[in-house]
């Protein structure tokens, strides 16, 4: 009888757990405004150390909420020229769509036990 030995699993199910909630956290935005800042933050910061995984898309979560606000505020900066009334208006629209898709898509990957990189973003915290 062969038996196959499995290699281990990369990530435990707490630690894909914790980095789920560092990219759905990002949703505090729809009803506090800076949410989307602090919930990965606070993720980050109380799970760092104590995995890699959850300290990888704790960052990469933070890098995106970051890159997404410094967007929303060059569309609306732009929204107060005349070349931008034809750029910044539909910004603000597709941001938000943008913003929920990659989010979802982060969620499911970190359940998964995949590390997901948010297109677009810029990477300040590394």
């Amino acid at each position: 009888m062969d038996e196959t030995i499995l290699p281990p699993a990369a990530t435990t199910q707490e630690e894909r757990t914790w980095a789920m909630i560092a990219h759905l956290s990002a949703f505090a935005m729809y009803f506090s405004g800076i949410g989307h800042l602090v919930g990965p933050l606070i993720v980050w910061l109380l799970k760092r150390d104590g995995s890699s995984f959850v300290d990888n898309q704790g960052k990469e979560s933070l890098n995106f909420q970051i890159s997404f606000s410094i967007y929303v505020i060059a569309a609306i900066v732009l929204c107060f020229t005349i070349i931008g009334l034809v750029v910044g208006v539909p910004m603000l629209w597709a941001l938000p769509v943008f913003h929920i898709v990659c989010m979802i898509i982060a969620a499911i990957k970190a359940k998964e036990g995949v590390a997901f990189r948010y297109p677009l973003t810029i990477r300040f915290i590394k």
